[in-house]
């Protein structure tokens, strides 16, 4: 795509920009901190763990009208502790056709894979640490997304080594089943992520959240948030999309034959992936540990400061952790054919469409496109390109609802032909009962009368 020469010297200062300042200012972190904050991120993530698998249980207890944990600790806030302790003491079982080597390592990798991906998360901004001041990051790099989506490429050689490994049906095909449904939606949620790209003009997570000062990129970038919200719940084999361990056709999927620690290591590893990839959704579209607009504001910004930022970004985290819950205890799992046919014939196809137009429409906020106004909405300054890609795109939507409904009453009409609502029993010559929903016609006169007299005596009387 060519653009006017007047779009050149904008996108010249933004490369500039970007380049002189591509990364978080670690020169005030010595080596010691780093593995502070490092101690401090692992420690996040397994306090995390213990409670959300409490939280789970409990809200989808009260979905379903039943107490949940209640008996270990106050409110059963003990009893993931438990459950832990009770793993790691139960017997290891290993089958005797498993492979000793690779049936180790692959619940190994499962877990180490998910705590990886957090190391590049901007869980707040610059604090205050044992007199250095350093961002709550561990670390950070141009392509810092990119690391995110090859870990979790990574990570789906856990898998499918565990089903393999097993020496067993069942986990092989789970892990196959797995790893294809991982791959699927990997492509899509990489696309998702393109968009933002463009409105950032960088791959790096915390300019990613320096360039949501003034507007999260929830609002011009929705579909892709729409896309990753669907993606992320796919990759982290979650109802409705916990096709690799149905119970019902898998026994367990590419687990079944792990216990004990083995089996503990894939679990910690589920819900650490749902916190990644809900700390990624937090970072590329609201904010990441930026405070709301209305509270941001307050004091001119002291909720937005230091380490307020950790708990903004933990309160973002956990809205998406109750939408992990909320489906697994209100949709029943999908079929596996359509959920890979949902991927590749709609969320890929729909995501490229919408990075080419974003793309356009970048490019014609710096050209073609600079006579549109720009509107001021409660203080927020929304670009004219980004209303009208929302326009654009509502219209799109419109068309293509249209379209399906269409396609789905031509559908529809095929299998269920149309049924007269009136018939005449006796117009093929013998009597034909009525279809449910039909009323019987008044007997023409050529039908016989029912009187139990046939049609030679009625001649004979005539």
């Amino acid at each position: 795509m060519s653009l006017p020469a007047s779009a050149l010297p904008d996108l010249a200062a933004l490369t500039a920009a970007t380049n002189d300042n591509p990364v978080a200012d670690f020169t005030d972190t010595p080596l010691w901190l780093t593995l502070v904050k490092a101690l401090l991120i692992f420690v996040y993530l397994l306090l995390s763990t213990l409670l959300v698998i409490w939280f789970e249980r409990r809200v989808i207890g009260r979905m379903q009208q039943r107490p949940g944990p209640n008996r270990n600790g106050p409110f059963g806030l003990l009893q993931t502790l438990a459950d832990g302790m009770k793993l790691m003491l139960k017997e290891d079982v290993r089958p005797k056709a498993s492979d000793v080597i690779v049936f180790t390592l692959a619940p190994l990798i499962t877990a180490t894979m998910a705590f990886v991906s957090f190391a590049i998360m901007p869980m707040a901004g610059e604090v205050s640490m044992f007199g250095h001041t350093t961002p709550f990051q561990l670390t950070d790099t141009p392509v810092a997304v990119l690391l995110v989506l090859a870990v979790a490429g990574v990570g789906i050689y856990g898998v499918v080594l565990a089903g393999w490994s097993s020496g067993s049906t069942y986990p092989l095909i789970g892990g196959l089943r797995s790893s294809a449904q991982m791959i699927s939606y990997e492509i899509a949620m990489g696309l998702s992520l393109v968009a933002v790209f463009l409105y950032a003009g960088s791959m790096s997570t915390s300019q990613i959240v320096a360039a949501q000062s003034s507007l999260w990129f929830v609002v011009p970038a929705f579909f892709s948030f729409f896309v990753y919200v669907i993606t992320m719940v796919g990759e982290t084999n979650r109802l409705p999309f916990d096709l690799a361990e149905g119970e019902g056709e898998l026994t367990g999927g590419f687990h079944t034959e792990f216990g004990s620690m083995r089996f503990a290591m894939f679990f910690l590893g589920e819900y650490i992936n749902m916190f990644t990839v809900s700390a990624l959704a937090t970072t590329m579209f609201l904010g990441g540990y930026a405070a709301p607009p209305g509270i941001a504001a307050i004091n001119g910004g002291m909720f937005d400061e230091g380490w307020w930022g950790l708990f903004w970004f933990t309160a973002k985290l956990w809205a998406f952790i109750f939408v992990f819950v909320w489906l697994r205890g209100s949709l029943p799992r999908v079929r596996y054919d359509q959920f890979m046919r949902f991927g590749w014939k709609f969320l890929i196809p729909s995501t490229l469409l919408w990075v080419v137009l974003v793309a356009f429409f970048r490019a014609g906020q710096n050209g073609w496109m600079t006579f549109l106004p720009d509107v001021t909405v409660a203080g927020r300054v929304f670009p004219g390109s980004s209303l009208a890609l929302v326009g654009v795109v509502a219209v799109l939507a419109l068309v293509g609802g249209w379209m399906w409904d269409a396609r789905a009453e031509r559908k529809e009409a095929a299998l269920h032909p149309h049924v007269e609502d009136e018939i005449d029993p006796y117009a093929g010559g013998h009597p034909v009962p009525p279809m449910p929903g039909q009323r019987l016609r008044e007997p023409s006169l050529s039908a016989p009368a029912l009187t139990g007299t046939s049609d030679t005596e009625e001649a004979t009387r005539g």
